[in-house]
């Protein structure tokens, strides 16, 4: 099938959205699909073998487009919005994959042709707009609907976690929808790619904590900093921090650095995705404090392939893919994510234990081939109803 692809993010860049994406691409092609991704002008040039990378040109000097609801994300979306259109009116798209808001772009392009719409559900988008501002949650209701009418719209939804999909399942036909979680990678540092010893940054020896990702507050760096205020000198354990912005790396340093703590603690910036296997196989413990939200973030994946034991907050984010057999999962509070250290600390088997389990059930259920089996499946549906329609076909004999 021609396939149309639209993903409203900056790409490429090293960050779970788009990371998902280029993943569903070379999938795609792989599987024999000839795909157009059609993105923001934004992010680093890479190649998917068999796709071919078209971008917006915004103009109005709109650059560094952040995460989430912005000004600037609107405007990119409208001319996105612009450029899809003029796509499916010079190419006979047999599909349209669109992923998060570009859905509501998808279904009013249908107007100009005729096309299947797949809604790539990556979250939950009214309950993160009235988290983000608690004065938008009077427009709860409303924006609700629109994600009701863009799930029942849609030929095939294809949400992240298990809480989407009973989400979008109470919306539409079950059968509709299909589950695909993110890809459990943790690839190992290519030739040429310095990797340091985090365990050399360190003055003493200790078991060593690793967080990848970014700093944003919902990602609870406060509250594992305050759990490890909470241990005690026997308990000592390192933490190495990758990921954040500059500012929010700077902004972290200055914070810690007054603290008790502040020698056991390291921010390290941004660091080389392809190099995260060799990163996170110098850690003991790997945590996700993470305060809220439902869908599981994809460095989870990564923690689970990796073979390492993860510290986690037990709140639904986490707890749709982790369980006690895999990981230790801590209400998001100081004391006790402060206690699941501890136990980690002190419990070298037990760590081993919950690392072997974890990376086994990465293999089987999260791996690459899990995925691309998932993808096939739910795009094998779009080709029979296809089928059914034509003329000819078993449906009209």
């Amino acid at each position: 099938m021609k396939i149309l692809f639209l993903a409203p993010h900056p790409f490429f860049v090293e960050r779970g959205t788009p990371i998902a994406v280029r993943q569903a691409v070379t999938v795609l092609c792989e599987q024999g699909h000839e795909v157009d991704l059609l993105t923001y002008h934004e992010g680093a040039e890479i190649e998917i073998p068999g796709a071919r990378i078209l971008r917006i040109r915004p103009g109005f000097g709109i650059s560094n487009v952040p995460i989430g609801f912005s000004a600037k994300k609107l405007v990119c979306d409208a001319w996105l919005a612009a450029a899809a259109l003029r796509q499916v009116r010079q190419c006979d798209y047999d599909v349209v994959h669109a992923v998060e808001e570009a859905v509501f772009i998808a279904l009013a392009c249908r107007a100009a042709s005729k096309f299947k719409v797949v809604y790539d559900m990556d979250s939950l988008m009214p309950d993160q707009i009235a988290e983000k501002w608690p004065a938008a949650r009077v427009l709860l209701p409303p924006l609700q609907w629109f994600e009701r009418q863009a799930i029942r719209r849609a030929d095939l939804v294809l949400p992240v976690c298990q809480a989407i999909a009973d989400r979008a399942a109470k919306a539409t036909a079950p059968a509709k929808v299909h589950l695909l979680p993110d890809v459990a990678f943790a690839p190992d540092a290519p030739d040429g790619c310095e990797v340091e010893d985090l365990r050399a940054l360190f003055d003493s020896p200790a078991p060593l904590a690793l967080y990848v990702g970014n700093l944003e507050r919902y990602q609870g760096i406060d509250l594992l900093l305050e759990a490890f205020r909470q241990l005690r000198p026997e308990d000592a354990c390192n933490l190495a921090v990758i990921g954040g912005s500059p500012e929010m790396v700077s902004s972290y340093r200055a914070k810690t650095g007054g603290l008790a703590i502040a020698e056991r603690i390291r921010f390290l910036g941004q660091r080389n995705l392809d190099a995260l296997g060799t990163y996170l196989a110098q850690a003991d413990i790997l945590c996700s404090p993470r305060l809220k939200g439902v869908n599981t973030p994809m460095k989870v994946y990564g923690y689970m392939a990796s073979g390492r034991a993860i510290l986690a907050t037990d709140i639904l984010s986490h707890s749709q893919v982790l369980d006690a057999g895999c990981a230790v999962l801590a209400q998001p509070d100081p004391q006790a994510l402060a206690e699941g250290l501890r136990v980690l600390i002190r419990d070298v088997d037990f760590r081993s234990q919950l690392g072997s389990n974890a990376a086994r059930k990465a293999s089987e259920l999260y791996g690459p081939s899990a995925f691309a089996k998932r993808l096939q499946r739910a795009y094998a549906t779009l080709e029979d109803s296809q089928t059914e329609r034509m003329p000819g076909s078993a449906a009209f004999r």
